[in-house]
């Protein structure tokens, strides 16, 4: 059921805020008639999985606002962890900065205020949210920034109904998800987050992929690939603390440690995949069916990527490419035939969503959000100024998840283990070793190059907040 909110006091400090303490729109050549805005978020699904880039994949509704809309090839999260990630997400700040992640306190008013629902709906948006949620938030905080909300709880994933029939969680999402649309008034823009937990696997359940019944038979008379990556040296060659310790190499056990067992799961893990893109599907016919279509702004992410066996491991958290690189579809019905089949290469974020967000609505993007607005882009522009580098941490607490921070650049990676003693470094060239399979940290050849990666990442880091402090919540 659909709740409704009334606006807050916060939402009215953000209408004051936007009349003072904000920056300016990045791109004014974007049509001026304020659109509907739809945001889809998937869970644990990375860069290459679905069938535009891996035609494997059964995702027709994903690959048309990919064909359709630009596809952005070199889009990333700054913390490779649905919590964190999902923070910045509302925020367009990262980690570092917002302090949240699993075990720390809320995420603090400072940033639920100036987050993209609660200026969308100060601006006169009808914001709605439906799904995983994934961000604890300070009481009222959801009030201010939602007229409605719907947080769905992840698992089980076949929820029993009132009538006393299952329903899986992603049908569900897309049940609600049309309900809202079905709620709003004609007479102002709306922005709806449409939030997956799918593919994430539902760790307590032993088949781990647990997928809509419609999905059954699907992919079922297909070879499933072997993952790059996957032969034992890989893993053999990691240093003892990413080895067995790792929950990584944990869930691998539970998901991928036998080939007939990688097949089944992984046949799984797509079913998923394509669930949700038929859960899409029906959001954007609905959209058709209402008459919304032609002036509503689609924008679709995942909160961090995934390991389907690479390297030994199953989850996400570290900073190679398949944790960290992900989809981004941004379709613009307004601007189509300029946006049709447009590849931008350029590095984007999970903090760019949120100024980008609010870019489309003419609402001026505060200065405390460190990504910045897309909108260039989906007028075929490439800002001369834009990024080359960005800044990629993990800050979780937990004795099998190692923490580390580092940037990424046009072709170079570091990363560093920054709690290990000593601190273990990586050095990737990922033009010429995309797969990151030579570390050359120890290559004095490339000496000089680590330590500027070491001055950047320290730069980075400082302009964020600072070296790790721990940020715990406080014992009941």
């Amino acid at each position: 059921m659909i709740r409704h909110a009334a606006l807050g006091k916060h939402a009215i400090l953000a209408l004051v805020l936007l009349g003072s303490g904000c920056s300016k729109q990045e791109n004014p050549t974007v049509p001026t008639e304020r659109p509907n805005l739809v945001f889809i978020v998937t869970d644990d699904q990375r860069f290459d999985m679905m069938g535009t880039v891996n035609p494997i994949l059964h995702t027709p509704n994903m690959d048309h606002l990919a064909t359709a809309g630009a596809r952005f090839e070199n889009a990333f999260v700054t913390s490779p962890i649905c919590a964190a990630s999902r923070a910045s997400l509302l925020t367009g700040v990262v980690e570092r900065t917002h302090r949240f992640t699993f075990g720390t306190p809320p995420l603090s008013v400072e940033f639920t205020d100036l987050s993209y629902p609660t200026l969308l709906r100060a601006a006169g948006y009808h914001t709605g949210f439906v799904g995983k949620f994934g961000v604890n938030t300070g009481e009222g905080a959801t009030d201010t920034m939602f007229d409605a909300f719907v947080p769905l709880r992840p698992d089980p994933y076949f929820k029993e109904l009132d009538d006393g029939t299952t329903r899986h969680l992603t049908d569900i999402t897309a049940d609600e998800s049309v309900a809202y649309l079905r709620s709003v008034d004609r007479g102002h823009p709306f922005a709806l987050t449409v939030s997956f937990n799918a593919p994430h696997a539902e760790d307590a359940d032993e088949r781990q992929y647990i997928w809509p019944e419609a999905m059954d038979t699907l992919y079922s008379d297909l070879p499933m690939p072997e993952p790059p990556l996957s032969d034992p040296a890989f893993f053999a060659a990691f240093p003892e603390f990413l080895k067995e310790a790792s929950l990584n190499r944990v869930r691998w056990y539970w998901r991928f440690d036998t080939p007939e067992k990688a097949r089944r799961m992984t046949r799984g893990y797509y079913r998923m995949i394509s669930g949700v893109d038929a859960a899409i599907g029906r959001v954007l016919g609905e959209l058709e069916s209402l008459g919304m279509a032609e002036n509503t702004v689609i924008l679709l992410m995942g909160d961090n990527g995934y390991f389907l066996g690479e390297r030994g491991y199953a989850g996400k958290w570290l900073p190679y490419e398949q944790s960290i690189r992900v989809p981004l579809i941004v379709f613009d019905p307004r601007g189509q035939d300029r946006l049709q089949g447009s590849r931008p290469s350029m590095p984007v974020l999970n903090i760019d969503i949120a100024p980008t967000l609010l870019d489309l609505a003419g609402v001026e993007v505060p200065a405390i959000m460190q990504g910045r607005s897309l909108a260039p882009f989906l007028a075929g522009e490439t800002p001369a100024d834009w990024r080359e580098v960005f800044f990629v941490e993990h800050l979780f607490e937990h004795p099998e998840i190692p923490k580390h921070e580092g940037v990424r650049g046009e072709r170079f990676k570091y990363a560093r283990y920054f709690e290990q003693v000593p601190v273990y470094e990586e050095l990737y060239d990922i033009r010429d070793d995309p797969l990151e399979t030579r570390n050359l940290s120890t290559d004095p050849d490339y000496g000089n190059l680590l330590e500027e990666m070491r001055i950047r990442t320290d730069e980075l880091r400082d302009e964020y907040g600072g070296p790790f402090l721990p940020v715990r919540e406080p014992r009941q």
